[in-house]
């Protein structure tokens, strides 16, 4: 297989069907894995004052925060933790829905890119790929229990080892996590395949998954060289890309350790407004690289999809390229 041809003709199509970049946008949505961090305080929580450590103004920030888990009823604790778990449920499938129509919309425009298609719109690749998109929700869906459900089973038994021989059962992991990486890598793999046979060949969830794990199988060397290719690069790329990220820490850093120093609260909110509006200018920029990225590597899979299935001479070349960008 020409890896060369596949990388060189992903980047070609995304570039004239700049269309697909709103895809990929709408694909990376739900991608990422946000951690989500929780606090608890006890009632009775107290912030003394008059030590000089804490600009008066945070001590009695904090002060409310402990004035108001006195003061709030259980039930209303329930109740808001409940309506933020509902929250964060509609709002995950809202992105997981908006990720599947991404993903579907990726893998129909590079296909008609590549038999030849000259134009291709939103409302084309939207309304073609409606008949897809349970199937690559519950494709999805089942496998991400069933991966998360995996690893539960083997990290509970390492966790309670750990617990039982006072920390030293965490070495057991060190094992685990160097066999779990290249797992996880290889279920990436045959999980895109999958997805890309449910589009490609118009086939179920149990038919995709299973068209998927044998391409991979039959393949596997191009399959590695091309998973290596596109993690490594798509990697390094999404670092340089989320750089400017990094780089919005430094204000935050000078203002809160020049507003403590100066027991100014002034110099940490201007720090903090500084790295806030810095980000929000670089949020539009940062999303729409990120779904150029996207749209590369998935071009990028489903054309490696379409040559070890299908065969190059089978495929009609795309129109009206250009030959350097």
């Amino acid at each position: 297989m020409d890896f060369g041809e596949i990388l060189g003709k992903a980047w070609k199509i995304i570039w004239k069907f700049k269309i697909l970049w709103l895809f990929g946008i709408l694909s990376s949505c739900g991608q990422g894995g946000g951690g989500g961090g929780g606090s608890s305080s006890n009632t009775g929580y107290k912030v003394s004052g008059g030590n000089g450590d804490i600009p008066p103004e945070m001590q009695r920030f904090f002060g409310g925060i402990g004035h108001f888990f006195d003061t709030v009823e259980t039930w209303q604790i329930v109740a808001i933790i409940g309506g933020l778990i509902l929250f964060f449920l509609i709002l995950w499938f809202i992105m997981t829905a908006l990720s599947t129509i991404g993903r579907v919309g990726l893998i129909q425009g590079t296909v008609k890119a590549e038999e030849g298609a000259e134009t291709l719109t939103f409302g084309e690749l939207f309304k073609s790929g409606k008949p897809f998109f349970w199937r690559i929700l519950g494709l999805n869906l089942l496998l991400g229990f069933a991966i998360f459900l995996i690893i539960m089973l083997l990290m509970l038994p390492l966790i309670g080892v750990t617990v039982l021989t006072m920390g030293i059962g965490v070495l057991c992991l060190i094992p685990f996590i160097c066999i779990l990486v290249p797992a996880m890598w290889l279920a990436g793999v045959i999980i895109e395949q999958a997805n890309i046979a449910v589009v490609v060949e118009d086939l179920g969830i149990m038919d995709g998954l299973k068209r998927g794990w044998t391409v991979c199988r039959e393949n596997i060397g191009n399959m590695i060289v091309m998973a290596l290719i596109l993690v490594l690069g798509g990697g390094i790329v999404g670092m340089i890309i989320a750089l400017p990220l990094i780089l919005i820490i430094v204000p935050v850093m000078i203002g809160v350790v020049g507003g403590l120093v100066a027991e100014s609260e002034a110099i940490i909110g201007g720090g903090l407004l500084t790295a806030g509006l810095c980000f929000v200018a670089y949020l539009p920029v940062l999303i729409v690289l990120g779904g150029i990225l996207r749209a590369y590597i998935s071009a990028a899979w489903t054309l490696t999809y379409l040559r070890l299935t299908a065969g190059l001479s089978t495929l009609e070349p795309i129109g009206s390229l250009p030959e350097d960008i």
